[in-house]
């Protein structure tokens, strides 16, 4: 889990060819990219979209409206039981139980396993942040993911080069996640998909605060999230000497091949880089 293109719900050239582009999954977008006027549109083509690509619904995600659009984004698009949906906006967990309850009636119609289908909480305003520890605990939340560009609009703040105005808040959902026992936040899209060096960097500065994977406006940033978040060659081979280690002690404190000091919380690291790399 990533890297998660964005694709504009409403255009079948772009849906045609999205699974191709490398990323882990693809995001069928029916807010931000679809014009009010044609929000139908966008329904109409993403569902049937999804219909004739079934056999890939693991692999989509749909980010619907938190609106009056909601309740047809979800009839249209729950056409197959695909790995889940972005929720934007989400503030509380009033809103994320009443979401659990619409998918659940489409999931009994459908025949789709119950609960199969999970949630990604877009938070993008202040009471979303500071209600994170909750909503990672809601129905269906299986990660989060912070909006920053109307975060920072909610905020009233200007960031800086190190962009240290958001620090707080990207720790917290990190930390909420965590102590939720869902999956690490996604980081954030970068816009700027030109200066590829740049959204290297930051790629990178979330990994370190404890995001994993992130989301793709662009395919040429796909490869690069990848890169990021995929262990070395040489990292997992350092992780699973840690573990040979270790175990072959039988537990306990101990050193490594470069005298560096081994316990449970430093293996537990290395058996996730281990995991990790299995996984892909």
């Amino acid at each position: 889990m990533r890297s998660y293109l964005y694709v504009p719900g409403d255009q079948p050239d772009r849906l045609a060819k999205c699974l191709e582009r490398g990323a882990d999954f693809v995001i069928l977008d029916l807010e931000d990219a679809v014009p009010t006027n044609r929000k139908q549109e966008g329904r109409d083509i993403s569902g049937a979209w999804i219909a004739a690509n079934s056999a890939s619904a693991h692999k989509i995600w749909v980010r619907v409206n938190n609106s009056d659009d909601l309740v047809a984004d979800l009839n249209a698009v729950i056409t197959a039981p695909i790995a889940g949906l972005i929720f934007p906006k989400c503030e509380n967990v009033e809103q994320l139980a009443a979401l659990d309850l619409i998918i659940s009636n489409i999931e009994r119609k459908l025949g789709i396993p119950e609960r199969s289908i999970t949630v990604s909480a877009l938070v993008e305003t202040a009471e979303g942040i500071l209600n994170a520890r909750e909503i990672a605990r809601a129905p269906r939340v299986s990660r989060m993911q912070i909006g920053e560009y109307d975060l920072k609009a909610d905020m009233s703040v200007e960031l800086g080069p190190d962009d240290k105005e958001f620090l707080y808040a990207r720790s917290y959902v990190v930390l909420c996640s965590a102590a939720a026992g869902i999956n690490p936040p996604i980081a954030p899209v970068g816009t700027d998909f030109k200066d590829l060096e740049a959204f290297r960097q930051s790629t990178i500065e979330h990994a370190r605060m404890g995001y994993f994977g992130r989301t793709c406006i662009h395919p040429a940033q796909v490869a690069i999230v990848n890169e990021v978040f995929t262990p070395s060659v040489e990292a997992l081979a350092e992780a699973q000497d840690m573990i040979d280690r270790y175990d072959a002690q039988g537990g306990g404190v101990l050193t490594d091949a470069k005298g560096r000091l081994l316990d449970e919380a430093v293996i537990r690291s290395a058996r996730r880089v281990v995991n990790l790399g299995k996984s892909l």
